[in-house]
């Protein structure tokens, strides 16, 4: 598999297209296109990986594993936040339907309610 169709793929995955991510990474909407025929520089692939929640490695082919082996990379991320910022929310490659969240948002919430 090329880059270009490992970007394109986890970009399909994670609710984006091309252009999408390539604006997201700061780059031109077609930027990633270019990449079928040409190689990109390694800043404007960084940008895509952080993009993607993915390591460099992971879309140059040289590993099969998607994330970072970063120790020290800890992100935050509130749930409550990620299920209003996106249109789509996936698990492990599926939609979850608004109605399913709506039920996670409400059993979430009486887990916390119960821990304080």
């Amino acid at each position: 598999m090329t880059t270009f169709e490992r970007i394109k793929e986890i970009s399909k995955q994670r609710g984006l297209n091309l252009k999408k991510t390539a604006t997201e990474a700061g780059l031109s909407e077609n930027a990633i296109y270019k990449w079928k025929t040409q190689t990109p520089q390694s800043n404007a692939l960084q940008a895509v990986a952080e993009v993607l929640g993915v390591s460099v490695d992971y879309l140059l082919g040289n590993t099969d594993e998607m994330h970072s082996n970063k120790k020290d990379d800890k992100k935050i991320a509130d749930l409550k936040d990620i299920m209003k910022e996106f249109e789509i929310v996936q698990f492990d490659g599926k939609t979850i339907p608004e109605e399913d969240l709506l039920v996670i948002e409400r059993i979430i919430k009486g887990l916390i309610d119960d821990q304080y």
